[in-house]
């Protein structure tokens, strides 16, 4: 039996040898996500949870600017880490023991990276240095996995060896200044200064692999399909920050109109969020094209830091139900909208992108939801409670939606229509 990957191999005959990455064909007809990619998601269910309720902490007790630097940090340690693995197994998973071994490994370092977060936190708010050893000790577990994954590819594709080891060199350069960090006890400043030429390091390495290496095979619409999971896993952010908020309320009084006010409006915003992510038209234009793949791709960690940020606002709302936090209703409200209606106006600018179009509909959309986020600004800011601010704050993603399935449909099937090649159009 030859021992030379194929899509159907990878997907459905199992042997105990391993399987040649020669590289999964980038037009493979009904690519999904795997079991595995989805068990690796949970453990970001983990991290993603940990750093939104972090940054709850620190919001609640207004340590604002400690609580973003952190957050920021930590939003980026962990989208960066599942970017990578999702390009990479979009383009060389073989699902075969070793592939599988390796994602335990990294999934294993995800875990540490979350149980390293609050002294990463609390490190920023003390001010005297950086104290991110045990977070970073996971990403390198994460990353040092990684390179091996790419190593291997390197090996046994030669087609694609540049670009391979390209990654690999780019990861591993990385993972020592990273690990320096861990035995050097550097002040905050040159810690940070430190790791914003680490992330540049990280961030060029996929563009000089792709660029100079010759690329590789990673499929279109399954990219889009992990995308938009990683998107619900944070969206479960405002899940979980909806049921603190109702408990909180039930706890001191009981069920009544403001907890079923809070549990409308929580769901009804998380809700408004998934359906107007899904408007854009990820997936056919990528297949497309390919060259977009970049900034679409770095861009959506902003995209999963203002989800995240948004349940970590509902887990505000939470403490302040309860008498806990240290900040007013206007305070606990802004930690709330801010983060809506930068997460709104990010899926329109990623839209925008993709077609490359201005849609005028989207200009009278845009400034309709921001009317909607301040107003319910301006009732917290009145003195109006909670869960009636946080009601009208639900309507703005709702905004998008009715425009969506009013006129904005036709819209997006027009800009289709215009900038995708006939043969791929429906």
């Amino acid at each position: 039996m030859a021992n030379e990957h194929t899509g159907s191999t990878a997907a459905g005959q199992r042997t105990a040898r391993t399987v040649a990455m020669s590289g999964r064909d980038p037009h493979e007809t009904g690519r999904a996500s795997t079991p595995l990619e989805l068990l690796f998601d949970l453990t970001f269910v983990i991290a993603i949870g940990e750093a939104a309720s972090q940054l709850a902490h620190f919001l609640a007790a207004g340590h604002v600017a400690a609580g973003l630097v952190g957050f920021s940090f930590a939003m980026f340690g962990v989208c960066w880490a599942w970017v990578n693995f999702s390009w990479f197994a979009s383009a060389f998973d073989t699902d075969d023991w070793l592939f599988r071994v390796a994602t335990m490994v990294q999934m294993v370092g995800v875990l540490i990276l979350a149980l390293g977060l609050p002294r990463m936190f609390a490190s920023i708010e003390h001010g005297a240095h950086f104290d991110n050893a045990i977070m970073v000790f996971g990403y390198v577990v994460m990353r040092l996995a990684m390179v091996f994954q790419w190593l291997r590819a390197a090996r046994q594709s030669p087609k694609r060896r540049a670009a391979c080891l390209w990654y690999a060199a780019a990861i591993t350069t990385a993972q020592i200044g990273w690990v320096a960090q861990i035995f050097q006890d550097f002040s905050l400043g040159v810690s940070f200064a430190l790791a914003a030429l680490l992330i540049l390091i990280e961030l060029g390495g996929p563009l000089l692999a792709e660029a100079r290496g010759g690329g590789t095979p990673w499929h279109a619409h399954h990219i889009a399909e992990r995308y938009g999971l990683l998107v619900i896993i944070a969206l479960g952010e405002g899940v979980v920050g909806t049921v603190a908020s109702i408990s909180a309320i039930v706890e001191h009084q009981g069920w009544n109109l403001d907890a079923i006010l809070i549990c409308v409006a929580g769901t009804g915003l998380t809700f408004g969020m998934w359906w107007i992510y899904f408007m854009v038209p990820s997936a056919e234009i990528l297949h497309a094209y390919r060259k977009r793949a970049f900034a679409w791709g770095y861009f959506h960690m902003v995209i999963f830091a203002a989800i995240a940020a948004t349940g970590a606002g509902l887990h505000v709302a939470a403490y302040f139900v309860e008498a806990k936090a240290q900040i007013g209703g206007l305070a606990t409200m802004l930690t709330v909208a801010v983060p809506v209606g930068t997460y709104v106006l990010l899926v329109y600018a990623l839209y925008t992108y993709l077609v490359r179009a201005f849609d005028p509909l989207h200009v009278v959309l845009l400034l309709a939801t921001a009317a909607v986020v301040v107003l319910s600004v301006v009732l917290a800011a009145l003195g109006i409670g909670m869960p009636q601010c946080l009601i009208v704050l639900m309507l703005a993603p709702m905004v998008s939606v009715i425009g969506y399935e009013l006129l904005g449909h036709r819209h997006k099937r027009a800009a289709l229509d215009r900038v995708l090649p006939t043969a791929i159009r429906h």
